[in-house]
């Protein structure tokens, strides 16, 4: 039985580790432009644009809450079923989530009902995402020849930025079909309609695959904890801690360099929405560049010293963010964007590798999914909170978020000695 599935298709292995996560990424990212754009007024009452602000990405970063409890839910059962049902699982709630939010009433017609069912599906959303990268790397990872864990495991990362350009690239085309008011009123609805195409496509992908070698493997072998939790926290609690600060400066930099930078360029330097997009959709690449480079070079040198490159440009980013950000010029905007989410390939690239050698088969999953999402509350939800906080006091301040996000995770990575 596990030579069967080794000889699967890798083309088709890769593709369904791509596709699910830039299905499931593009989910997550329309939401945080839409959150940048046009939540704040649609769904959260307030006396002052900023606080609006401050609502619409409080909602956001309810799915990093989420997360970790999707992360134990389908880890569980990712750690006792299998790989595929699980990510067929994850798929559909995120992907459901994602098309309600496009039927949901505004806080002008139903009042507070609105933002509750907002929050709803954004949970869903979370709990749903949860379970997916984890899941994802393991079906590159365990499928791959040994010296290739790194270059397959890079997949699931290049995910997010397939996924960010289908999102903003969808943004950018209806800022440039339909005026401000058609955009507000119902254009926002159409990018979260359009994932049920995308959805339909990542099941018809998934369900064509099988179970990965080293999970039947762990089975043969009744090497499947009944509790995987409670294997991980009582036996590899050190790993999950360094996993999670791992984790930590890919989600603060890609989060600060696209939904706060989006914000921020718009509503406090007064660039237009096409602009901002258009600049944010160029910079991607360098992320996509990034991941390949970083994770290729780790099945050469090794994932660690990817990393601590990646983590220490992390901190570079967060010094420069201030001059770069505040210099008044898209460009310059432009070239700090695309410095940062370069940076961010390494720290993020070499992750679907790195992350799945810190777990035995039996608790990988769980293992995996819990350091993701458990490093993207600190990295990712406070984020743009923070620095909505913190920008009236200067984008400087801002920026030391993300130095701290480095040290974090150098820090993490300090705690195991893994090649």
């Amino acid at each position: 039985m596990t030579q069967s599935v080794a000889k699967a298709s890798p083309r088709r292995i890769l593709t369904a580790s791509l596709v699910g996560t830039a299905v499931e990424f593009y989910d997550f990212y329309i939401y945080a432009t839409a959150a940048a754009l046009v939540f704040g007024v649609l769904f959260f009452p307030a006396e002052s644009g900023s606080a609006q602000q401050m609502l619409s990405y409080a909602s956001f970063g309810l799915a990093f809450v989420a997360r970790p409890v999707g992360a134990l839910v389908f880890g569980h059962f990712g750690d006792r079923v299998g790989r595929k049902s699980t990510l067929v699982a994850s798929l559909m709630l995120m992907g459901g989530s994602t098309v309600a939010i496009a039927f949901l009433p505004t806080y002008d017609q139903v009042g507070w009902i609105a933002p509750l069912l907002l929050c709803v599906m954004r949970l869903g959303q979370g709990l749903g995402l949860g379970g997916e990268w984890g899941g994802a790397a393991l079906l590159a990872v365990e499928n791959a020849p040994p010296h290739r864990r790194n270059t397959w495991g890079m997949f699931p990362p290049l995910g997010a930025p397939v996924g960010f350009i289908m999102a903003n690239g969808l943004f950018l085309l209806l800022g440039l079909a339909l005026d401000d008011a058609q955009f507000r009123e119902w254009g926002w609805r159409l990018p979260f309609l359009v994932s049920a195409v995308l959805v339909a496509l990542g099941l018809w992908v998934r369900l064509k695959l099988t179970e990965t070698p080293a999970f039947l493997e762990a089975a043969e072998a009744e090497a499947l904890p009944k509790v995987p939790i409670a294997t991980l926290i009582g036996h590899h609690a050190r790993p999950l801690i360094a996993g999670t600060g791992g984790v930590i400066a890919c989600f603060a930099l890609f989060y600060l360099a696209t939904a706060f930078t989006l914000g921020y360029g718009t509503k406090t330097l007064g660039y237009g929405r096409q602009a901002m997009l258009g600049a944010e959709l160029a910079a991607i690449l360098f992320l996509a560049a990034g991941v390949i480079v970083a994770s290729v070079i780790a099945d050469r040198t090794g994932a660690r010293r990817v990393l601590v490159i990646g983590f220490i440009g992390c901190i570079v980013a967060g010094l420069t963010m201030g001059p770069m950000l505040g210099a008044g010029s898209l460009f310059v905007i432009f070239l700090w964007l695309a410095f940062a989410l370069f940076v961010m390939g390494f720290a993020y690239g070499p992750l679907g590798g790195w992350l799945p050698s810190l777990f035995p088969a039996g608790v990988r999953y769980t293992g995996v999914s819990m350091t993701f999402n458990l490093g993207g509350i600190i990295g990712g939800a406070l984020a743009p909170l923070a620095a909505e906080a913190l920008a009236p006091h200067g984008l400087g301040w801002v920026g030391l978020y993300l130095v701290g996000a480095g040290l974090l995770s150098l820090a993490g990575l300090a705690l195991l000695r893994q090649p």
